[in-house]
């Protein structure tokens, strides 16, 4: 049995199936009998114990000094916290309750109590002891799910969806594909895994009755099919496919190790998008000029607690240390919309792609944006550093960070702690910022199109919505359009522009987005060595050429037709 979905990371992958669920409790609040209430004592300190050893054998196959192995610890003290057990022990002996409703209570009770506090680190915990106490409940339900820290085989994970968040927590060595029913080719997780280099296909109807856990899984992703329980003889045929992609991908290390130049000679700068320090140390791996796109949200998504100044400090310092002098780009947090973290309390919005993310996040709360702007200013007196910020649409904006930089700058220089100077940038990615560009030019040393965004808004069409996929793609003669317009007035303005959308990840795009001048590409790490071929092989002549053609097309068709017949 085959099922097919939308390829967003390519690649072939064999493992056991694994469906990562949510688990829902039914609890029952009847009061208990006098006489089973010993049995329901029994329940909480045997599940207790087993969560507590779940816990500690997760811990075993970590690094100490990861965040993981933090996040457990800090759970664990929790569960030895004799007070909290003490409680749950009381209500269940003189309120009668159940096991799971004593657990529900007291832990809600708890959480409660730390949410009230004026302290926002140990408010952010209240979501943290919630999460502790359900797991809890399932464990004295029976339902205690075997943890993904103790993954031992290769593994296909299944799911409706995966925040960012739970992304972040996966243990990838493990995780050799993954496969969703939601998502769409610009979602989060499809931008994740393809720079985790995990092959995966989203918008996948699979029906998890017919697959459990354990089942043998093969997911191509070059053509975008989940096999079932393959045949021996479709097992053969995958890994003959298998081969020849690992062959493919060896051949291209042959441009690790030079320039991304044009046979003619056009030199173009190919950066890294990345999103946390491990990912950084790979830089070198694929020949990469620097990062152009450091998602420093990333570094807030598998933590409980916000980071603080000396935390991002060193941080950011040893980003540069690692990168040896090659170029750094900082986007600021870009928090909101889809990007849900568990160490910050975020309102919920109707609609939060259209509200409260962004730049437009960090302006309304000015200490937390301080605090990352201070450590960035004082890491860049140990190295360059470039600074962009995300979802900037108009000069007033522009106006409020600087007048923030400078307050930073003001309180460093009392205290006598040294700071460096930084280039700044904005991400383009709405229209408006577009429309606005030469206004804020003056101010900018560099802007960097940020295309997934940039379509959606453009086009009002939801970048995670899988029914949209088809009719809206990453690009059309209206985006070519806005990015020709973005290019123009940078280079008028004598500002360096680069692309760090998910299509400059996509080799068969490097033509047209060379000869439609682009200074410098920012791509997943996955892709990189595949983009620098892309420009090795060609001319400047010829990619101008492309360019020219493609910007008479007037149907997204002709445009994909045009692309498809360069050669």
């Amino acid at each position: 049995m085959s099922i097919t979905g939308i390829i967003v990371s390519s690649g072939i992958a064999f493992g056991q199936a694994l469906h990562l669920t949510h688990a829902e409790h039914h609890l029952d609040y009847r009061p208990i009998p006098l006489s089973r209430l010993p049995q329901q004592q029994t329940k909480f300190v045997k599940a207790l114990q087993a969560l507590q050893q779940q816990l500690n054998h997760s811990q075993t196959k970590l690094d100490p000094q990861s965040e993981n192995y933090q996040l457990i610890e800090a759970d664990l003290l929790l569960l030895e916290d004799e007070e909290l057990i003490a409680q749950v022990k009381e209500a269940i002996r003189t309120l009668q309750l159940s096991a799971s409703v004593a657990v529900e209570r007291v832990f809600a009770h708890q959480a409660n109590e730390l949410e009230s506090l004026d302290d926002p680190y140990l408010a952010n915990r209240a979501q943290d002891v919630r999460c502790l106490g359900q797991r809890l409940v399932s464990a004295i339900n029976g339902r205690l799910d075997q943890g993904l820290a103790q993954l031992t085989e290769p593994t296909i994970l299944l799911a409706q969806d995966l925040t960012p968040a739970e992304f972040a927590l996966l243990p990838k060595e493990q995780i050799s594909g993954i496969v969703l029913k939601t998502g769409g080719l610009t979602s989060h997780t499809a931008i994740l895994a393809r720079a985790a280099g995990i092959p995966a296909i989203l918008n996948c109807q699979f029906d998890a009755e017919f697959i459990p856990n354990g089942t043998p899984l093969v997911l191509d992703a070059l053509s975008g099919e989940l096999f079932v329980n393959p045949a021996p003889e479709q097992q053969a045929r995958l890994t003959v496919t298998l081969h020849h992609e690992q062959a493919r991908r060896a051949a291209l290390q042959t441009y690790r190790d030079v320039p991304a130049k044009t046979q003619d000679g056009h030199l173009v700068g190919l950066m890294a998008n990345v999103g946390n320090l491990n990912d950084i140390t790979h830089v070198s791996d694929v020949g990469a000029d620097g990062i152009g796109l450091f998602r420093t949200e990333f570094m807030l998504m598998h933590t409980s607690t916000l980071p603080d100044e000396k935390a991002q400090y060193n941080l950011y310092c040893e980003a540069l240390h690692a990168l040896g002098g090659k170029t750094f780009t900082i986007r600021t947090l870009d928090i909101g919309a889809d990007k849900e973290l568990p160490c910050l309390c975020q309102e919920v919005e109707d609609n939060p792609a259209l509200g409260l993310r962004g730049v437009r996040y960090t302006l309304a709360h000015p200490e937390l944006f301080k605090t990352q702007l201070r450590a960035i200013l004082r890491a860049a007196n140990h190295g360059p550093i470039r600074l962009m910020f995300p979802m900037v649409n108009q000069v007033e904006e522009l106006d409020q960070i600087f007048a923030l930089i400078a307050e930073c700058q003001d309180a460093l220089e009392e205290e006598e702690k040294g700071f460096g100077e930084l280039s700044y940038g904005i991400v383009v990615e709405t229209p408006a910022a577009v429309m606005n560009l030469a206004s804020m030019l003056p101010r900018l040393d560099f802007v960097s199109i940020g295309t997934n965004d940039l379509t959606q808004y453009a086009m009002a069409a939801d970048r995670t919505n899988p029914q949209l996929t088809r009719d809206y793609p990453s690009l059309s003669p209206a985006i070519l359009g806005l990015i020709k317009m973005t290019v123009e007035q940078a280079k008028a303005a004598g500002v360096k522009v680069s692309l760090c959308g998910e299509l400059a990840s996509s080799p068969q795009m490097v033509p047209l987005l060379i000869g439609m001048g682009l200074d410098e590409l920012s791509v997943n790490l996955s892709a990189l060595l595949e983009v620098k071929a892309a420009v090795c092989q060609g001319q400047l002549a010829k990619f101008s050429a492309l360019a020219h053609t493609a910007m008479q097309q007037n149907r997204i068709s002709e445009l994909q037709q045009c692309i498809t017949n360069y050669k």
